[in-house]
């Protein structure tokens, strides 16, 4: 199976995310477009853009930034409370056959301001009831003509979406990424997605969590191609390991001074308060996985980094590769210079 290598792209309203660089016009079409152009540049497929109540529209900035390129491939988080099924369908089958197959999809359950833009949160297993019940929908109206459905959350009569989605290959439609570490997280990823994404755990971690979805979708009837599995991690990448670590330390003494604000759901996730209490097991994991971030505002892919020159991150990254990982979301700050950095140093390592 091929390797696909994905950067982050950060959309925000704020400048500065995680320590990224805080330029002028930072969320500006020059500035993004910036980004995805040197992506195509430096070898890498695509990138991850994130989403969330309060920051550009994710779609928006996707769909602007694949008219401004040619090969690039934006993985766009969405929400199920915050589209309807079968306008996302349209939306996203319109933008894959505008640009010949190119939209990458990852559907978020996580928090969010939903009052802010009229959703309601339920408990768990209605979220994740809700978002198993988008996702099946989303992937038949992708597929099937003249759609009927009406479920516990979503209803459709007679619905077709036109355009299709561009048939590549095999791919008859954009691949459904997912992430989540609670149970009910895993039902949904075990049946309904196309890619599982973990965080940064060490490896252990990451072998017991495959096994469990692979033996959970062979349980429950998952009746999709087998799920595949991608891993979204800091990479701190420098000349050598000693500058990489004296680096990956000096941003942390200034996170701990207060350099990098805390994300208000940051702790709020399952797969979250995993990755924080990796902490407890040592500072260092693995050969170069470091937890210090984590404690002092670290979260998501910014919780726990992979550091050491280009060789280090990348024999760790085949490490998490020998275990069944092909999709690697990988990203450092300042994010532009960073795209050329490892895009030169590391890319070509993995793929040779």
């Amino acid at each position: 199976m091929s390797l696909q290598f994905l950067w982050y792209i950060p959309n925000q309203a704020r400048p500065g995310h995680r320590g990224d660089d805080a330029v002028a016009g930072h969320n500006s079409l020059a500035t993004l477009s910036s980004h995805a152009e040197a992506l195509e540049r430096h070898g890498w497929a695509g990138a991850l853009i994130g989403t969330g109540w309060g920051r550009p529209d994710t779609f928006t900035v996707a769909t602007a930034l694949a008219a401004r390129t040619t090969t690039f491939q934006p993985l766009i988080a969405v929400r199920p409370g915050y589209w309807r099924p079968a306008n996302f369908a349209s939306a996203a089958a319109t933008l894959d056959h505008l640009t010949g197959g190119r939209v990458l999809v990852n559907i978020v359950s996580g928090k969010d301001d939903l009052a802010a833009y009229g959703d309601s949160e339920g408990d768990q297993a209605h979220r994740y009831a809700r978002t198993k019940e988008f996702m099946r929908l989303v992937r038949r109206l992708w597929t099937e003509e003249h759609v009927t459905h009406h479920g516990e959350h979503f209803s459709v009569t007679a619905s077709t979406v036109v355009p299709r989605p561009a048939v590549v290959g095999g791919r008859r439609h954009p691949r459904l990424y997912f992430g989540g570490a609670s149970e009910a997280a895993e039902r949904v990823a075990a049946t309904e997605a196309d890619v599982q994404l973990f965080w940064g755990e060490p490896l252990d971690g990451i072998a017991a969590r495959i096994e469990r979805l692979k033996q959970l979708g062979e349980r429950l009837g998952r009746e999709l191609p087998p799920l595949e599995f991608g891993l979204r991690v800091t990479t701190l990448v420098r000349d050598t390991t000693e500058q990489a670590w004296a680096d990956a330390e000096a941003k942390v003494a200034r996170m701990a001074r207060g350099a990098v604000a805390r994300d208000v759901n940051w702790q709020a996730a399952v797969g979250q308060r995993r990755l924080l209490g990796l902490a407890e097991r040592g500072e260092v994991l693995d050969d170069n996985l470091y937890t210090a971030p984590g404690r002092y505002g670290g979260g998501g892919a910014g919780t726990t980094w992979l550091v050491g020159s280009a060789e280090d991150v990348a024999k760790s990254l085949r490490n998490y590769q020998a275990l069944g990982i092909t999709h690697f979301v990988l990203s450092d700050t300042p994010y532009l210079p960073e795209i050329k950095r490892q895009g030169d140093r590391l890319l070509p390592l993995l793929r040779g």
